[in-house]
């Protein structure tokens, strides 16, 4: 029987795994931090806790379902794949974050309040010196009058101006926490509790700062301090006006109505203009958000319009011709590549239903450590080696070639979990590495069954020559089905586990995959290269000698009665 479709140029497909070994191994060398080491989950290398405390504007206590819906979005923001080892749990009315390494940074940002609203600019003007209002530089706000701008931005349609130079003291940022905060809220002076007196700071500055009223306007502005923490923070009103301070401190506006909210943002990616040479976060709007940009474009041309982010004006462009269609644009400002990644994921997961503030933070270490790590890796080790002694002594040196199926197996699977780690966040904790080895144990049914398929052929009286392919024929018809089983069953549990879980599901898919691509393009050609050599036909080599000698015997007591019958 000639070999089976797929099994005719082992030396190609032989070649195929190569080759996509070294494109693995190309990307993790050349491409992103050039290091060949795994992420680790915080299990293995520690992490960052951070507490947040939920604010209300009333000072009342959060309820259940804003932390749960909280929850859940800070944990697609930082997680949303489920396999970076991130945790978001509810503690009484906290919410505790913690995220593997030390960047503490990086866990206080996620949560970031994220309320967009795209507001008209009605008046704009440099922020107060000494107390005194400076010489405007925008349009005049209600009831008083201004000169006209000299210096007024002319971006793309659509787009931000780069703001001014930012000033040599640390801008705000547009965060619902401190740099760094007491562990405890101490109560105020005054009486007041500490809930009270947040209550008390949110509305005295909504009356300030979100008033109709035109006087009240001109003196928010006059007094308007970019370098003090925002109380308004999260708790702005949208359906008022509102006077607020650029992200850089630069500027100081008197801000219409929303005319759209952040909700209404279908998707929003960062990306780098390479005509501009500016980082930039693209938005896309959903359908009545795109009507909505279109109307305030053909209102506000020749005029400016805000991108404000939790109070703080993140881009103010100017309107250079309208409407505009489509229902996409971009948000350009000082952004970095992080700063533009992060303000993208904020946005495009949705606003918090509550703002924050970080009442703790502190540095974690491993909860089991790399001498968990090592001991798991040695307990895989041994079983692989057990595996392996197991193959050599039943299939001789056919178990040669079931160890380098799996030496290969295992190369791409570690370069793919390097790459995972770049690309989707994805850490290795104990229990992705209980998959791993899981799925490099079921590489190894593989070879069994083919192997036992092998020895049914020869029972039947062929020789390994012929008993290799028509073995294949029928092994991988059995592979394939477990191999479907197996992949399901990770699937469902990824689907419907939570935390860690999830991680043990993730990469018991990939292997499970792998498994299939090794079994077809290095196991199955190494096989029929055996087949077709002398020396691998050999029974001392194979190890299938008995059971050549049972089908000789067979064969041989089969034709006794023939004869005897002649």
């Amino acid at each position: 029987m000639p070999p089976s479709q797929g099994s005719a140029h082992p030396f190609r497909l032989l070649g195929v795994y190569a080759a996509l070994l070294a494109v693995i191994y190309a990307l993790v060398f050349f491409t992103g931090d050039h290091s060949p080491s795994a992420k680790l989950g915080i299990d293995l290398q520690g992490g960052t806790r951070v507490t947040l405390t939920a604010r209300t504007p009333d000072g009342s206590k959060p309820s259940q379902d804003s932390l749960k819906k909280a929850q859940e979005i800070i944990d697609a923001r930082v997680n949303g794949l489920g396999v970076a080892g991130s945790e978001v749990v509810i503690d009484g009315d906290n919410l505790v974050i913690t995220v593997p390494g030390d960047d503490s940074q990086q866990a206080r940002a996620l949560a970031t309040t994220a309320k967009l609203y795209i507001r008209p600019v009605l008046f704009a003007t440099e922020p107060q010196v000494g107390g005194a209002a400076p010489p405007a530089t925008g349009t005049a706000p209600p009831g008083g009058t201004a000169p006209p701008a000299t210096d007024a931005p002319a971006p793309e349609t659509g787009e931000a101006t780069p703001p001014a130079e930012a000033p040599t003291t640390p801008a705000p940022q547009s965060r619902v926490f401190p740099a760094q905060a007491p562990p405890t809220p101490t109560p105020p002076p005054g009486g007041l509790t500490y809930q009270q007196q947040q209550a008390k700071d949110i509305a005295d500055a909504k009356q300030l700062r979100q008033s109709t009223d035109q006087a009240t306007q001109q003196v928010a502005l006059a007094s308007m301090d970019c370098t003090k923490p925002d109380p308004l923070t999260g708790n702005d009103d949208p359906a008022l006006p509102l006077v607020a301070c650029s992200q850089d401190g630069t500027e100081v506006f008197l801000l219409g109505p929303s005319r759209i909210d952040g909700q209404e943002i279908a998707d929003a990616t960062s990306g780098l203009n390479a005509q501009q040479a500016r980082h930039e976060v693209n938005l896309e709007f959903k359908s009545g958000g795109a009507d909505a940009w279109s109307a305030l474009t053909g209102e506000y041309v020749n005029k400016r319009v805000a991108f404000v982010l939790d109070t703080k004006v993140v881009s103010a462009p100017q309107v250079q011709q309208g409407p505009q269609l489509g229902g996409r644009t971009s948000i350009s400002g000082s952004f970095t590549a992080d700063s533009a990644a992060e303000l993208a994921n904020t946005l495009k997961y949705g606003s918090l239903p509550l703002s924050f503030q970080t009442s703790e933070a502190e540095t974690v270490s491993a909860t089991l450590g790399l001498s968990s790590l090592k001991a798991g890796l040695l307990a895989g080790a041994i079983g692989l080696i057990a595996v392996l002694m197991y193959c050599l002594l039943v299939y001789r040196l056919l178990g040669i070639l079931a160890g380098f199926s799996l030496i290969a197996a295992g190369f791409a699977v570690y370069g793919i979990i390097v790459l995972l780690g770049r690309w989707i966040g994805f850490t290795l904790d104990l229990a992705g590495i209980a998959g791993l080895i899981i799925g490099i144990g079921l590489t190894a049914d593989s070879f069994v069954v083919f192997f036992e398929r092998i020895k049914d052929e020869m029972r039947e009286g062929r020789s390994f020559r012929s008993a290799v392919p028509r073995g294949w024929a029928r092994a991988q018809r059995t592979n394939l089905s477990g191999k479907t089983v197996s992949l399901i069953a990770a699937v469902v549990l990824y689907v419907l586990a939570a935390g860690q879980v999830k991680g043990f599901a993730f990469t018991l898919g990939v292997t499970t995959v792998l498994d299939v691509i090794v079994l077809y393009l290095v196991t199955a050609p190494l096989m029929m290269l055996a087949a077709r050599s002398p020396f691998w036909a050999k029974p001392s080599v194979n190890g299938l000698g008995v059971v050549q000698q049972i089908a000789r015997e067979t064969g041989a007591g089969q034709a006794r009665p023939k004869e005897m019958s002649r």
